[in-house]
């Protein structure tokens, strides 16, 4: 339990003793500094619930806390606010207890099994800077709710099957006739892949380009992706050595973002659940035909716009994109059995989700229990406001973007203090922090504007200005060569209480976190965390100070400060370099 729910449960006790039944006591920061540091409302609901006077019953509970040593200044603001404010012995005992154990300010949730599905990576197709939102939302939340003590599995959901399985082996056809995956029959081993990573890249919109300007060759590729859904022996070997090609460049990108998943699959594995759903449907008799195709009705009496049916069928039998995702949700259900699946995907594919979250559940493919859960983000977006494009008008790859800022990070920093060898790591990790910060600091559903000078400044509310004054802070630590341990201290000054304040606060930032599935407040806070810090650091000179026990209390807070940087910044799975 935190320490600020702790005194919640305290305030509840005295409340109780006054007379008053009450379920639960928030802690709320005071808006009105002069009069307290936090204030407690409990008085109005409850003078509500006991017909009197709000200030009668906030007269009676001051009564009861007076007699708590660690308030002070407790008084009673217009109609019934309580302001109070904590003696520095509570906060030089609330320092003690961070120092054992920063678990001590982390309030864990009661246990659940979460699936989160995020990356969405298109096999054979270049990453775009879209993927880099799903990316670092999912990764930062996968790693909070693991912070708060839930058990997670995540997969990257790999698009490894369709259309474009279609025009990459036709192009490859079509460039490497003499290939035997291409001839009957295939005598010993199958033909290595003649193509890299950057091949791959140039192939698909090539014979995307084709298709779409001939019909001829659309139908070609759409009969090679039928010919592969239905295990056609060479081709499927042929796209397996693609896709083992294809993830492993995916891969090379996802870990420079510090991001991992428990699974690495895909569309396709999906594919023994695909008979069993189809079975459940037409066994319900879910299914009916419209315009040739096989749907399901999702529609609900309280909807208020149109909600058309899920597809699930082709008119030749064939299985669709929107199939495939309820297989897969089967799939989880019966190797996982969660309590709670999320999809991280663009704001809109909402309908989409919310077609297919019905379809399941109207099918009984997802169990009663089991809670199905979109989250939708923005977009990034250039300069003129809309997403982000290449000079040429074309969408941005990723690894451009992040080569782009990792370019203009290098140039801002002072490698002179960096050995060689080290420079190409520091200057990685500090664009990937720039890149990353910029893109979590915005509320997850709002489109945000990304300018590479602004977010790869060393000052500022930026990533490299985290990660720089975090380093300083460990080398400060190092260069103390003290063993931080009890603090005897009787007083603090203003900004240290202050920040002490704000180390408070870090489990009220990480539950409003988790509750709106977006990591802006932490973004915000450790900022705020660490320019509170910074403004404690300049006004004091922590290493030549005299008196011991002071400097033994600065060092504490240093100390408290740089391990909760270190711990949010890696919810943000922002890597902190060694130096700067």
């Amino acid at each position: 339990m935190s320490i600020i729910k702790n005194v919640e449960k305290i305030i509840k006790q005295h409340i109780i003793e006054a007379g008053y039944k009450v379920e639960r006591v928030v802690l709320e920061e005071s808006s009105r500094k002069d009069l307290g540091e936090y204030q407690i409302n409990s008085a109005f609901q409850l003078g509500k619930e006991n017909h009197c006077n709000p200030r009668e019953v906030a007269e009676n509970i001051v009564k009861e806390l007076e007699k708590d040593s660690i308030f002070t200044n407790i008084n009673i603001a217009g109609a019934g606010f309580i302001n109070i404010s904590f003696k520095d012995q509570f906060y030089i005992d609330s320092m003690n207890q961070l120092l054992e154990n920063l678990d001590n300010n982390i309030d864990k949730q009661e246990s659940k099994k979460i699936f989160m599905d995020y990356g969405g990576a298109n096999i054979a197709k270049t990453l775009h800077v879209g993927h880099l939102r799903s990316a670092d939302i999912g990764e930062s939340l996968k790693r909070l709710t693991k912070l708060l003590g839930h058990e997670v599995m995540s997969d990257v959901h790999f698009g490894d099957i369709g259309r474009q399985s279609g025009m990459v082996i036709y192009e490859m056809k079509e460039r490497y006739p003499n290939l035997n995956y291409f001839h009957e029959p295939v005598i010993g081993e199958y033909d290595e892949l003649p193509i890299t990573v950057d091949d791959l890249k140039e192939i698909y919109p090539v014979a995307s380009e084709k298709a779409k300007n001939n019909e001829a060759v659309m139908d070609e590729v759409r009969k090679i992706a039928i010919d592969i859904e239905e295990g056609h022996p060479h081709y499927t070997v042929l796209w397996n050595k693609i896709k083992e090609l294809s993830m492993k460049d995916i891969r090379n990108i996802y870990d420079r973002l510090n991001t991992t998943f428990d699974l690495y699959e895909g569309e396709s594995d999906c594919y023994p659940y695909i008979p069993e759903v189809i079975k459940i449907l037409k066994e319900k008799n879910l299914l009916y035909e419209s315009e040739g195709a096989m749907v399901i009705d999702v529609k609900e009496e309280t909807d208020t716009e149109p909600m058309p049916p899920l597809v699930v069928l082709k008119g030749n039998g064939g299985t669709v994109y929107q199939t495939r995702e309820l297989a897969t949700i089967l799939s989880r259900e019966k190797r996982f059995a969660p309590d709670e699946i999320w999809y991280f995907a663009d704001n809109r594919q909402e309908l989409y989700f919310k077609q297919v979250f019905r379809a399941a559940k109207k099918a009984g493919i997802a169990s009663d229990t089991t809670e199905l859960k979109f989250f939708g983000f923005g977009t990034m977006n250039g300069s003129d406001g809309k997403p982000f494009k290449t000079r040429a008008g074309g969408v941005m790859n990723l690894i451009d973007l992040m080569e782009m800022v990792k370019k203009i990070t290098a140039s801002k920093i002072n490698m002179d203090l960096v050995k060689e060898e080290e420079k190409d790591e520091i200057a990685e990790n500090i664009s990937i922090a720039a890149l990353k910060y910029a893109d979590l600091l915005p509320y997850r559903s709002k489109d945000y504007i990304f300018d590479v000078n602004k977010f790869a400044d060393l000052d500022g509310k930026t990533g490299p200005y985290l990660l720089y004054s975090t380093v300083r802070m460990k080398s400060l630590l190092e260069k103390s060569n003290q063993d931080i341990k009890n603090l005897k201290v009787e007083k603090l000054i203003g900004v240290e209480k202050e920040t002490i304040r704000m180390l408070l606060e870090l489990p009220v930032i990480l539950n409003n976190a988790f509750e709106t599935k977006s990591v802006n407040d932490i973004s915000e806070y450790l900022y705020k965390l660490t320019s509170s810090y910074n403004k404690f650091y300049a006004e004091n000179h922590i290493l030549t100070c005299q008196d011991t026990e002071l400097k033994q209390s600065w060092l504490a807070l240093t100390s408290l400060v740089h391990r909760t940087n270190l711990l949010l910044l890696d919810v943000l799975a922002i890597k902190v370099p060694e130096k700067m």
